[in-house]
Order: structure tokens, then sequence, then C-alpha cells
């Protein structure tokens, strides 16, 4: 026989979840406030500003189901809570934001599954997983989903008779020219989509497979609805001599296309939906063991445990500078002034930082560029958001990683970039903690390690740039390289003695 729905059984555990809530956001303050920033300012991730009052209405609607239920806390989840927080605390001291915020949106969902238990979680599972679109993630795909929107545009552009030169995400058609930008890359319409789509999916559907169908769907049709929709736009401007599309109206009208797209998606959903009956559930039996809050003990000191790990790590320095000196010209090189190369990487709140532009036996020039970083901070970290090649120059520069290339140094990392119509070749490393390193995320990795075992951090970033007109720039690199590879090898041996204090004499 199946029980009557008792609301005071819903309170006890909305007040369960509230409580686990609180205590999470006071714990990880910094984390959630800087979460929570980010869905203000943002127009790809304000969605996450609904996602807390959506949580709350979709337990509510489960009141029927979960208020006969009481919690019965599982003190095991503790120990995918210390993985979720050792995540954080790894993103904490690399300064990888988007592994903290995971990091903390990952304990917080876990530690209310615990405080829960496994029969309120499993009637509260969506509403649970659904705390996971709080996330402001998906930055990471923008290179590949700009890169794979040009190539569609330029290629259907092609197929349609229009004549067109593509370097990179740059084209240019007869009618103007065109490049595909951040906001052109579908990425707020794929978040928004899997969003309205999981919610489409739980109100509409009671099987899982019809679920994962439709959230299939709601995945792949933004992508290609942006890709169309891009393409669109340029053929508009191209037929209106570029009086349509070009300015604010040409994101009107791609959220536009994109409203008309997602409602037909949803129309075509109707079709397969399940019935009022099919959808709703009968409430589940009341527990019978006791509630047993004494076992929130190992949760709440897991929680806990990771924030006073980092505080100790995280310990404040006094501000101090490396100096040191970059090789001397090898044989047939001379120093050049630096003027005679314009371009820049963008590297800032370094310890000591160091360029030099040498003159090459063929005529050409190289730069060399370094920076070095240690006791990483906010404000002095080597791999921020806005260090880079081309950092805060995105609309004016054009990027592309090319594969590593042999040197006498070993493997160095390849660009070539294309800004102000003048085209170059980089060589880009990194030296951490002693060890050469190519890619960003084994870098981070890497300076993470280092300060978790509790020892000062230093690392290197090397830039060699050269003009490559005469489509000599890489032989002129790994000529320069070559020559100087000793003092290139000492550099960073050098800032390290000199940022490591001496050590003290030794009394006799």
């Amino acid at each position: 026989m199946v029980k009557p729905v008792s609301l005071s059984g819903f309170r006890t555990v909305a007040l369960t979840l509230a409580a686990t809530l609180i205590w999470c956001v006071l714990w990880y303050a910094r984390t959630a406030g800087e979460i929570a920033a980010i869905w203000w300012r943002s127009d790809t991730f304000g969605h996450g500003l609904v996602v807390l009052p959506f949580f709350a209405w979709a337990v509510w609607r489960r009141r029927e189901a979960i208020g006969n239920l009481r919690p019965q806390p599982a003190p095991w989840l503790a120990v995918p809570m210390a993985a979720a927080g050792l995540l954080w605390l790894l993103g904490e001291l690399a300064s990888v934001a988007g592994a903290a915020h995971t990091g903390f949106v990952t304990m917080s969902v876990l530690g209310l599954t615990a405080v829960l238990g496994r029969s309120l979680a499993r009637a509260l599972l969506f509403p649970l997983l659904f705390l996971f679109f709080a996330l402001p993630v998906g930055e990471f795909m923008l290179p590949s989903l700009m890169a794979v929107t040009a190539d569609f545009v330029v290629a259907t552009l092609r197929f349609t008779g229009i004549p067109v030169y593509q370097e990179g995400l740059h084209f240019v058609i007869p009618g103007g020219s065109w490049s595909v930008v951040e906001a052109c890359s579908g990425i707020r319409y794929l978040i928004a989509s899997l969003m309205l789509g999981a919610l489409y999916a739980w109100l509409n559907y009671a099987t899982l497979r019809k679920r994962l169908v439709f959230m299939t769907v709601a995945f792949a049709m933004p992508l290609l609805a942006n890709w169309v929709r891009a393409y669109l736009i340029v053929l508009l401007g191209h037929f209106s001599s570029n009086r349509l599309a070009t300015g604010v109206d040409h994101l009107i009208y791609g959220w536009v296309f994109f409203g008309i797209v997602i409602v037909l998606m949803f129309w075509a959903g109707r079709r397969w939906a399940d019935s009022p009956a099919a959808l709703r559930r009968p409430p589940a039996d009341a527990a019978t063991r006791p509630t047993r809050w004494a076992r929130l003990a190992p949760l709440a000191l897991t929680s806990a445990f990771f924030v006073v790990a980092h505080d100790w790590l995280d310990r404040a320095v006094a501000p101090y500078s490396v100096h040191y000196e970059l090789p001397a010209p090898a044989a047939g090189w001379r120093m050049h002034a630096a003027a005679d190369i314009t371009w820049r990487a963008h590297y800032e709140g370094a310890r000591g930082a160091a360029q030099a532009v040498y003159g090459a036996p063929d005529g050409g020039a190289v730069l060399l560029q370094t920076a070095f970083y240690a006791d990483q901070r906010d404000g002095a970290d080597m791999l921020a958001y806005e260090n880079g090649l081309i950092a805060n120059r995105p609309n004016q520069a054009a990027q592309y990683y090319g594969p590593d290339v042999a040197s006498t140094l070993g493997p160095l990392r390849s660009a070539r970039l294309m800004e102000d119509g003048e085209a170059w070749v980089v060589w880009q490393w990194y030296v951490v903690d002693g060890k050469p390193v190519l890619q960003d995320w084994e870098a981070k990795l890497r300076l993470a390690f280092v300060r978790l075992s509790g020892r000062r951090d230093a690392a290197m970033v090397f830039v060699l740039a050269t003009p490559d007109e005469d489509h000599a720039g890489a032989a002129r690199l790994a000529r320069f390289v070559a020559e100087h590879e000793a003092g290139l090898r000492a550099l960073f041996g050098q800032a390290r003695a000199e940022w490591r204090p001496a050590p003290a004499p030794q009394s006799r």
C-alpha cells in the first residue's frame, strides 16, 4: 500500500539540500564567487544564472516521489569527493580555473548525493545532474568550432559558385572579406541547446533511451544550424553589397535563426513524447532505518580539508625580480635594434623578462623573447588566459599551430602567424622545474604537482620569431637554435640561480 505523501518529509529534504549547498559555498566562497561573476558578465555562460532556480523547481516537482523518504547519509562517497577536491586543489595551485570550477561543482553534487543517500539521490537524479550546467566550461572548444565553421562556410560558398580565398579563419569573396570570430563559433547555441534539451527530455520522455537520443539531437542540431547560419549571413552580406548582416543585425539574425531551429526541434520531439500517465511515478515507500546524521562527519571533513591544504600551500611571498643576460650573438650574427621586429608575444606578470633581435647571416632577423616565472599567483602566472602569442589581439591576428619541429634543443612547438598582412614563423617552448615542455596543459599539470609537493615552482617561456616573406623563416630559426644552443640552455639555470636564495654560510 502506498503511503500518503508527507510534506514535512519534503521539507526535511529541502532543508538538507539547502544546508549542504550553503556549506559548500561558504568553504569555497572564492571559487563560487568566480563562477557567479562569469555567469553575470559572460554572454556564453549567462544561462548559469537560472541553473539554481531550475534545480529548486525540479526538486519541488518531485515532491510527491520523495515526500516519504528520509536522508540516509552515505559516508563512502567521501572517496570520490576527495578526488573532486584534489582536482579543485590542483586547479587552484596551477591557476587553471576550469579545473578548479569543475572540482568545486563536482564536489558539491557529490556532497548533495552523499547527504541524501541512495534512494533520494536516485529519485532526484536529474536535478542533481542538472547542476553541472552551472559550470562555465566549454571555451576550450572555441578554436575547433571556429575552424570547422570557417571550413564549412568556405566549402559551401565554393559549392554554390562563389570564389573564395581562405587563410585560416579569414576568407575573402568578391563581395568583401569575412572572419570567423568567437561569436561565430556556435558555442553559445550549443550550450543553450544542451540545457534546454535536457529539460525537455526530462519533462517529455520516461525512458533513458529516448532522453539520450534527444540529447544527441540537441548536441548535433546547434552545430549544424550554426554552420548554415554563418553561410546564410555571408551570402546575405554578399548579395546585399554588405548592407545587411554586417553589424548588430548579424547577431540578431543568428539568434532568430537559432530560436526557429529550437522550436522546430521541440515540435519534432513532441511526436515521440510519452503520455502523462507514463511520466507520473508513484511516491516511494518511506525508509525504515532511522537517519544517522553522524555519518555526515567524514563528508564535512573531506570538503573542508582541501581549503585548509590550499591555504597552507599557497602562502604569500614577498615581491622580487629576477635579471638575466641573453646569449651573445654567434659568429656571423649581430645584434639588431629592437624596432627591427615589431611583433611581440604577450607575457605579463613575469619575475624577469628579456628580449633581443638578432641579425641573421642571410640578412633576416630573429626575435628572442623570454620570461621567467616563479611563485606563480594571480597576476604572476605564465599560462594565464591573457598571455600567449597573440593574446589581446584575436581580431587583428591569426594563429595556426603546426606540427612540432625537431631542433638541436629537442622538439619545439611551431606556429604560423598572420598579423597586419605580415607572415611570421614562431617557435615556442616552456621549461618547467628544469624540464622542457611543449603543451600548455602539460606545463599546467607539472606546475600543479610541483606546488602540491610543497616546492617553489620555477618556469620559463621561450619564443623565437622571424618574418617569413621569403619562406625561409623555419630554416633561419633552426640555424639560430643550433648556433645558440648552449646559451639558450643556460638561460633557465641562470635565472633559477638568481631566484633561489644563496645558502647560509656554515659556522665552524
